[in-house]
């Protein structure tokens, strides 16, 4: 028979994307396998189940789980729902089994193949599966449109009857792919923008985008690429250096997240105490904590007259679009596997043997 793979509805509260588009589906039927989905799997990223239909892919019942030998998904479903999966089955998506311990139990021999997209090594190969990447430059854009409607004031500089209005200081805060996105999004919405990162040679990608490098004079390079740790001395004046620098930036975008890590802490309660009321933080890395003291994961606060908006999943609010980034990325991925109507894996392949989470791993 041929490899069965399922889409799956998500069940994660606010969850709108979906791992399986009538796209992908298409593509996967092409590579010989059976693609199954569940209703309503594609609704809410406005994918209709009569699109996935018309690809050929077939509506799932409680009957054919059994028979599925990949499962995708953008988070995992109840682990009492994977129970219904056979041995040996594969489960693709932003899996969490360290953090789930139902999910993990689902591993151990004869279990689940459970393969956490986010733990994908960060090779010139893996590009085309990386889900980060894809979902980061959804999050930065939203996280800068969140930023313009939170702002009292216009991002762009205007001139009217009542005067010029001047240009809102925007300042993002991290420049991997999400802070990229974001700082150039606020340049086309015409802000003043900056870019701060401790590793100084993402110099010139802030500048390649049309904002002005925030230097603190303290510079964190390390070997290979990674920023090194500061000393106590070095940290206290950056520290003091950006506390001066944020009384007079209007809006501050944080992005600075570490897959699987607790965000590092940016901005203490006293930098934001020292902004001027009516000031704007939005920080994108809440989900793992936030980058900003006084964030509060999945809310919208007032501090010291400043507003802090704390969002989760904003990925999710571009879903259409966000969706049809993932699931090519898992449609990559899956590809590895996947060959002429069969699952093969090849262990030697460190992009499977790499993302393959282990029991107790």
């Amino acid at each position: 028979m041929a490899v069965a793979l399922l889409g799956v509805k998500e069940t994660a509260p606010g969850e709108r994307r979906v791992a399986l588009t009538p796209e992908t589906a298409k593509k996967l039927a092409a590579r010989g396998a059976t693609v199954w989905f569940e209703a309503g799997a594609g609704t809410s990223a406005g994918f209709p189940d009569q699109a996935y239909l018309d690809t050929g892919a077939l509506l799932v019942d409680d009957s054919r789980w059994a028979d599925i030998d990949a499962l995708l998904c953008v988070q995992s479903p109840d682990p009492a729902r994977l129970a219904r999966l056979k041995p040996g089955a594969s489960v693709v998506g932003l899996l969490q089994p360290a953090r789930d311990a139902g999910l993990a139990a689902l591993a151990t021999q004869p279990g689940l193949q459970l393969f956490p997209l986010q733990l994908l090594p960060r090779t010139t190969r893996a590009q085309s599966m990386d889900v980060l990447s894809s979902q980061a430059g959804m999050a930065g854009y939203k996280a800068t449109l969140i930023a313009a409607q939170r702002a009292p004031r216009f991002f762009p500089m205007l001139t009217t009857a009542a005067g010029t209005v001047r240009p809102a200081k925007v300042l993002v805060v991290g420049a991997g792919v999400a802070g990229l996105q974001a700082i150039a999004t606020a340049r086309r919405l015409g802000a003043q923008v900056e870019g701060f990162d401790v590793r100084p040679e993402t110099r010139e990608q802030i500048q390649s985008l049309g904002a002005r490098f925030l230097d603190l004079g303290v510079s964190a390079a390390g070997e290979g690429g990674y920023a090194r740790a500061l000393t106590d001395e070095e940290r206290a004046l950056q520290q003091q250096r950006l506390a001066d620098h944020l009384r007079g930036v209007d809006v501050v975008i944080c992005t600075a997240a570490v897959p699987g890590r607790t965000a590092p802490v940016i901005l203490s309660q006293a930098m934001v105490e020292g902004m001027a009321p009516g000031s704007v933080i939005v920080d994108l890395a809440a989900e793992s904590g936030g980058n900003c003291a006084v964030t509060v994961p999945g809310d919208c606060i007032e501090h010291a007259g400043v507003v802090v908006d704390g969002p989760l999943n904003l990925a999710s609010l571009g879903a259409a679009q966000a969706s049809e980034m993932y699931a090519r990325n898992v449609l990559n991925f899956v590809s590895l596997f996947v060959q002429d109507g069969e699952v093969r894996f090849d262990w030697d392949d460190e992009l499977l043997a790499k993302t393959r989470w282990m029991a107790g791993g």
